[in-house]
């Protein structure tokens, strides 16, 4: 299972970091200069959090997320608030730890499904279980 580590609370008072965003789209074959087509500021923070009084961020670790674009050192946005259904990513506590799976409904009931399949589906227990939010974003910093 890979654990996840908390890493910090969305404040709705947080500093705004607004950063350039430019109106071009980039070609991820031939490059493109971008310099001229500067569009207007983004906040990072109201790109990723939608719901600051109930989204979290944690530091993932393990990867049995990877096939669905979650690595190892990556930070997840958690929403408490949003919807955990069928398909959705989510964080739970299982057996007093927290990881990040997929919810799905199993033969049996429902499951967490690793997204690499070096990782067996986990039954959820009728006890000891409790989902803490969908996440709703990943940040990968490259290299």
């Amino acid at each position: 299972m890979s654990r996840a580590h908390q890493v910090g609370r969305a404040d709705a008072a947080a500093a705004e970091a607004e950063l350039p965003l430019l109106a071009c789209r980039i070609a991820a074959g031939f490059p493109s200069p971008a310099d001229d087509h500067l569009e207007r500021r983004i906040d990072l923070n109201a790109h990723l959090v939608r719901r600051p009084g109930s989204t979290f961020f944690l530091r993932v670790e393990g990867d049995s997320m990877s096939g669905a674009g979650i690595l190892d050192g990556d930070l997840i946005a958690v929403d408490r608030s949003a919807k955990a259904g069928e398909g959705a990513v989510v964080v739970a506590a299982l057996g007093g730890e927290l990881t990040v799976k997929r919810l799905a409904r199993g033969r049996a009931g429902w499951e967490l499904r690793a997204a690499n399949p070096r990782y067996p589906a986990v039954p959820v227990p009728d006890e000891g279980f409790a989902v803490w939010g969908v996440v709703v974003a990943v940040v990968r910093r490259m290299g």
